[in-house]
């Protein structure tokens, strides 16, 4: 079953409210924001990559979620497998330590199981934040609304296809795929304009398309203004095809917030070097997604962006840290 299929099943499940339909990545439970990520080795994160590095790995991408619906933390639970002699966990766990500390998220529970030889490792942490006045969600996009992204789009794949290439590759895109920031201040402050907003971690265009069906509206991405790193631009180029890279690439841990179109993002009070370029806008139709280039339309590729699915290995795209078509 594709990821989609079994959130669709799910979805006759959990029922209650705080679920939200399932249309989002995270509950809402009597004033908390509650979030759940998993990675997996040979998903995630590659099996030689630093066990410390993961750890970090866990909790941004854990925060990220509480980043798009303005939470603050207050706790998390992690769930940790136990394989080998242990030098591997306690590493991970001094990643985890890290950042908890850098973004005040204390650990205050979980749960341990040990793995049977050989068996790639599964990690996972629940973490949980403070709302605020508004917890906007995918759902809430308007036709008129300025879609804006905080933060750069195409660094983490970058990172990735250079350790591919070379296990032994370091540098400023190797460091972002390794170890997001998740941006939990610009996300405080864009909560209160929000009408949607969501984490960008599957690729921009295949969460782009996933915020047009929860909203029920169309976009139109202008690939002109694209945010792209000085580093991913002295690696990959910024023309088209290195745009396109940027956007189906995954692991970017950015925001995409929907606002008012008469609201300009870049004028409110967003933490010193927050990057926030508006990059498309909401319009009434059916949902789906249209691109722009220098002015003229460019054809929607078939592979949006990074979505699991099941054995029979059906779906748009590859696991993030397999090889890349």
């Amino acid at each position: 079953m594709r990821e989609r299929e079994v959130i669709e099943r799910l979805r006759r499940i959990a029922t209650a409210p705080e679920a939200r339909g399932l249309l989002d990545d995270a509950a809402l439970l009597e004033g908390l924001v509650i979030t759940h990520d998993s990675i997996a080795e040979g998903v995630h994160y590659l099996a030689n990559d630093p066990p410390a590095s993961v750890g970090w790995k866990l909790v941004a991408v854990n925060l990220s979620d509480l980043a798009a619906k303005g939470a603050r933390p207050v706790g998390a639970l992690l769930s940790l497998t136990l394989s080998g002699d242990g030098a591997w966990e306690s590493e991970f766990l001094t990643g985890v330590e890290h950042a908890c500390e850098s973004y005040g998220l204390p650990i205050i529970g979980g749960d341990t199981i040990a793995l049977v030889e050989g068996a790639p490792r599964v990690l996972g942490l629940t973490a949980i934040g403070r709302a605020g006045p508004n917890v906007p969600d995918r759902a809430g996009g308007e036709p008129g609304d300025a879609l804006w992204l905080v933060g750069t789009v195409g660094d983490a794949a970058a990172g990735l296809s250079q350790l591919q290439a070379n296990a032994r590759a370091s540098g400023p895109l190797v460091d972002i795929y390794r170890r997001p920031v998740p941006q939990l201040g610009a996300g405080e402050v864009l909560a209160p304009h929000a009408h949607a907003m969501m984490d960008v971690s599957d690729g921009l265009l295949l969460d782009a398309l996933r915020m047009t069906e929860a909203s029920n509206c169309a976009i139109s991405l202008e690939f002109d203004g694209l945010p792209l790193s000085s580093a991913f631009v002295a690696e990959q180029g910024s023309d088209l095809a290195a745009r396109m890279f940027a956007a189906t690439g995954g692991d970017d841990y950015a925001l995409l917030a929907a606002l008012p179109s008469e609201l300009d993002a870049a004028t409110l009070s967003l933490p010193q070097g927050t990057r926030i370029t508006r990059v498309g806008t909401l319009s009434a139709g059916e949902p789906g997604l249209s691109l722009t280039w220098r002015g003229e339309p460019v054809e929607v590729p078939e592979r949006l962006g990074f979505e699991h699915q099941g054995d029979d290995r059906r779906g748009i795209a590859a696991p993030p840290v397999a090889d890349r078509p």
